[in-house]
């Protein structure tokens, strides 16, 4: 008896009920993507036909969109017998982040209102960045705004590399966020100096500091690589991660859910570079899960790479490619297995912006004890809440089971 709890980062199904306050109302990251893979008119489109995802149509993805809108997504009406269940769920966390969304499935809402930088340049407040050149002995920094990374990393990563200073930059979410080269840099450094602004953004409430190394000899060859790492605040209540921990048994996360969570309860991680690579340490891990255990694996692709870049045919090349590595998993499910694929916000590539968007998220469950539909779920707690009570731990004290 174990359990995997699969996010495909930023897969959102739908505008959430409350959207509208957010700027996002009529945001569909699946919906919009099928419907440009059908028509064939998004600008950089360069592929032809339907979203082609009959493993996770099978699961009830389709059926999760049509709960979500009303309506099923060009090309994902169900047609075969499902493989599981499946619901959708909107969000009661405030904000539309990463950490709000994965805490909150793991059995952990955010109450509190997460701390933001304002849309002027500079963003940052003076002490702020006084207190962090004086402290890693800097001779500046770079960007001071908010800015797309791999555009501030374009036009500012050569100045970075011939003065030292750092860029640093935030979102429409709760970051600061610090790109280097990792050569002229260092990477370990930068780390460092991630390690520093950590205490110095807390008075802000800022839920993450990320660090984004790149690597390249000119704008048109830098690149970020895969050495990023999130420098989170901790969850502000015990999360399934946390109950499965002190319980003693076995938990693996894969990707950045170890930062995500503050590297609390997470257990052994595994990372791997872009969604493939994740998807061969899911596998890896799960062969290797002992009886009682948990698998909690983000897929960061979808997000970073496709979601904030606008890009709706790599969106929905990553969606066909991690749909056509399901069975590598579905086939390793034993009868009391629980396996769980979900999201924690939406990244509509076809919204204006280069944001996430507030939407609900899909439910897809196979295995565990038939009980009664999913439905349409006010929270994602209750996936925390599902989970511990199929690995017959102590219930969360948010969410309800399935």
């Amino acid at each position: 008896m174990r359990a995997m709890i699969l996010v495909m980062d930023s897969v959102g199904i739908g505008a959430a009920p409350d959207a509208a306050r957010y700027g996002d109302e009529g945001a569909d990251t699946v919906g919009h993507i099928a419907e440009a893979c059908a028509l064939g008119k998004a600008d950089n489109m360069q592929r032809t036909g339907p979203l082609r995802v009959p493993n996770l149509i099978a699961l009830g993805l389709g059926e999760a969109c049509r709960l979500a809108t009303g309506r099923h997504p060009p090309g994902l009406k169900h047609r075969t017998a499902s493989m599981g269940r499946f619901g959708c769920a909107s969000e009661q966390s405030k904000g539309k982040d990463t950490p709000s969304g994965h805490w909150e499935i793991a059995g952990v809402p955010v109450a509190f209102d997460w701390g933001y930088f304002p849309r002027t340049t500079p963003c940052f407040p003076q002490a702020l960045i006084d207190s962090l050149c004086a402290q890693a002995d800097l001779p500046g920094v770079l960007g001071n705004c908010h800015a797309s990374g791999t555009d501030i990393i374009a036009a500012l990563g050569s100045t970075h590399m011939k003065t030292g200073q750092p860029i640093c930059y935030t979102s429409a979410d709760s970051v600061f966020q610090i790109a280097a080269h990792e050569e002229t840099f260092g990477l370990e450094r930068l780390y460092e100096l991630c390690a520093i602004a950590r205490p110095i953004v807390d008075p802000l409430n800022i839920g993450r500091v990320i660090a984004r190394p790149f690597r390249g000899a000119s704008p048109e060859t830098f690149k970020r690589t895969s050495n990023r790492r999130d420098f989170s605040v901790p969850p502000p209540e015990d999360t399934i991660l946390d109950v499965a921990t002190a319980n003693g048994r076995d938990v693996i996360s894969i990707g950045k859910i170890d930062d995500i969570f503050a590297h609390r309860g997470t257990g052994r991680n595994k990372r791997g570079d872009g969604n493939n690579a994740l998807f061969d340490r899911t596998v890896q891990g799960w062969d290797e899960l002992r009886d009682g255990g948990l698998l909690f694996a983000n897929f960061i692709d979808f997000d970073s790479v496709y979601g904030h870049r606008r890009d709706i045919a790599g969106y929905a090349a990553a969606l066909e490619a991690f749909d056509q590595r399901l069975p590598d998993l579905l086939s390793r499910l034993k009868s009391d297995d629980l396996f769980v694929i979900t999201a924690d916000h939406g990244c509509d590539p076809t919204w204006q912006g280069t944001d996430h968007t507030r939407e609900q998220v899909p439910i897809l469950l196979c295995g565990g004890h038939p009980r009664e539909p999913i439905g349409k779920r006010i929270g994602f707690a209750d996936i925390g809440a599902t989970v511990a009570q199929h690995l017959d731990l102590p219930a969360l004290r948010h969410g309800r089971s399935f």
